[in-house]
């Protein structure tokens, strides 16, 4: 009998100050069949990836609230300033926690439009690999950790062989130390669905347990997928739920066409009874994903759409307690739009039929989704104009856009449950339509900085002597308005240095980006320094015509900050605000001096 020990020995007392008796942990082969187990005794893993990893004064609420659900372990996908104040929360509710390690991808995809060259930047690996040596010295004593989930879906986001060797000697590089500096905790690695399975076996053998992100009926090929390799290899499915938009194959005029509320539901409670429990390499699952939002994935995927629950919420609470929703979540039996092709400022009507189990008074609303641009734009879900009643019909207003768009109706019973159903129409004005920026739409005021949380752009432009400067995004000693304030330290007394906050991240112009701000009469912004004068040019705009995707506009203002918190504009008559892909920028240099300067209620209105 082949048996694998991973021993977990945690001085919680010690450590943390929490009386706990040692635990161990191992993952083990037993009769054909992989466990892991704690003080020995089965842990299945019943998990949900975390999409609340901000809202730290909400830890407590959201832990109790997964362990409601039969929810016994979380996944992350990288730490951060939170991640000790998480862990402690998770551990009082006796959930433990894939604590994950993030890496780079190749190029954009999926995840973000970042890139990395694991061919030749060499300064970059090295910091991913003492980052992942510090996480794992930094919380490898804490009971709350289960394993370490490092990467996600590296090998997905990379176009050669070439990089993806490179990638996996830095990932056993990273696996093995790991092993060497924390022996009693269980080491993952996690690729979209089997892409891994080409490089782990031969190039990663440090990699304990497989991480599969699987969604749809694909998750219960895993095994199969395993066995034909001849890999005999723990796995966990790291993301779960129904079938996403990338292997969807059906559309209407080009919009793929989403799974309904109840697919969602029977994904979750059926996929996990077929296709993952039983398996014999399966240690289980972790849904994706326990988190809220306002935008395409979120009325796909999450447990919570605008703050209510979706049946993804209660799919989880059957599949891992066998109990029924607590209130059912509105039924959209069927959504209908015309097959004919709209134009802007047409109403059009809808057909509609929905049916509530418990009888609830049910909001309706409906919102639409355009499918290409930025990435930010691609994922933005928009309210529509509507009029009627369910008893007599709606009919909805064509918003201002040309091409296909994928509308949404929202049912919203008195439960706090939202029932979503989508459907999708052509709209044609009659003209070419204008393609110049595709941006993701704004309302004004629209916040390029507030208390340092939901940026729309990220400060990522570093120009000049950017070794010395620092960039702090909550600052909270000394605030104009709210909680916190935007503080910019220059820490060299000589040469000049520069600052911009952009959409991509780490782009010059090269990608599609920013934000379509029309309408906007001023750009303001509070602004003091440490220093009585301090010369400094502010304003937005930063990419330039001769880059294929620049700023719309530019323009900015030297002035001399002093020690006070003052208030600045800048006119915005007559300019193009339809892609600003640099929400701020800031010029300065040092007189003799290291200084800061701290900015708030950084907007356009």
């Amino acid at each position: 009998m082949k048996r694998v020990l991973l021993i977990l020995s945690v001085l919680v007392a010690m450590v943390f100050g929490i009386p706990e008796s040692l635990a161990q942990t191992t993952v083990e082969k037993i009769g054909g069949q992989w466990h892991l187990l704690i003080d020995g005794k089965p842990f299945d893993i019943k998990g949900a990836t975390f999409g609340y990893n901000d809202d730290v004064e909400n830890y407590d609420s959201y832990f109790k609230d997964l362990r409601s659900i039969g929810v016994n372990t979380i996944r992350t996908w990288g730490t951060d300033k939170n991640t000790t104040a998480l862990l402690d929360s998770a551990h009082k509710y006796g959930i433990k926690v894939m604590l994950g390690i993030w890496m780079r991808h190749g190029r954009p995809g999926m995840e973000a439009d970042d890139s990395f060259n694991y061919l030749e930047d060499t300064e970059g690996m090295e910091a991913m690999y003492y980052g992942a040596l510090n996480t794992v010295e930094t919380y490898k004593d804490h009971p709350a950790v289960l394993t370490w989930g490092v990467a996600n879906e590296v090998y997905l986001n990379m176009a050669t062989d070439e990089e993806k060797l490179a990638y996996s000697k830095l990932l056993e590089r990273i696996c093995s130390n790991i092993k060497k500096q924390d022996p009693n905790h269980p080491i993952t690695s996690v690729e979209a669905w089997t892409f891994g399975l080409d490089w782990w076996p031969k190039y990663v053998p440090s990699i304990d347990i497989y991480g599969l992100n699987a969604y749809g009926p694909g998750a219960g090929l895993l095994q199969a997928e395993l066995d034909k390799r001849n890999i005999d290899k723990p796995y966990v499915i790291t993301e779960f739920g129904v079938t996403g938009e990338w292997d969807i194959q059906a559309t209407k005029h080009g919009i793929k066409l989403e799974p309904s509320d109840q697919e969602k539901y029977e994904a979750i409670t059926t996929g996990y009874r077929d296709w993952i429990q039983n398996k014999p390499s399966c240690l289980g699952v972790y849904v994706f994903n326990y988190a809220d939002g306002h935008d395409f994935l979120s009325a796909w995927l999450f447990t919570h759409h605008n703050g209510k629950k979706r049946p993804q919420y209660w799919a989880i609470r059957e599949a891992y307690t066998d109990q029924k929703p607590i209130n059912n979540t509105p039924v959209i039996n069927s959504f209908t739009l015309p097959d004919s092709t709209a134009k802007s400022g047409d109403w059009v009507p809808v057909s509609l039929e929905i049916t509530d189990p418990e009888t609830d008074d049910l909001d309706i609303s409906f919102h639409y989704n355009q499918r290409i641009g930025t990435r930010i734009r691609k994922s933005q879900v928009n309210g529509m104009e509507h009029r009627g009643e369910l008893t007599k019909g709606f009919e909805v207003l064509i918003p201002k856009e040309d091409g296909a768009i994928k509308v949404y109706v929202n049912a919203t019973d008195s439960y706090g449950n939202v029932g979503i159903a989508s459907s999708a129409i052509a709209i044609d004005n009659g003209e070419t339509p204008v393609k110049a920026y595709l941006t993701a739409k704004t309302t004004l005021p629209f916040y390029v900085y507030k208390d340092g949380k939901d940026l729309p752009y990220v400060p990522s432009a570093y120009m000049g002597n950017i070794d010395a400067i620092g960039v702090e995004l909550e600052h909270k000693s000394d605030v104009h308005a709210g909680t916190a304030a935007l503080k910019i330290s220059y820490n060299a007394k000589d040469n000049w240095y520069g600052l911009g906050f952009v959409d991509p991240p780490n782009d010059w112009g090269d990608m599609l980006g920013g934000y379509d701000i029309s309408g906007a009469k001023k750009f303001t912004f509070w602004a003091k320094t440490d220093s009585k004068l301090q010369p400094v040019t502010i304003g937005f705009g930063l990419i330039g015509t001769d880059k294929p995707y620049p700023d719309s506009a530019k323009k900015q203002i030297e002035i001399k900050l002093t020690n006070k918190w003052k208030q600045y504009s800048i006119n915005l008559k007559k300019l193009d605000l339809g892609a600003i892909r640099s929400g701020l920028v800031l010029f300065s240099q040092s007189y003799n001096a290291a200084h800061y300067v701290l900015m708030d209620e950084v907007r356009f209105e």
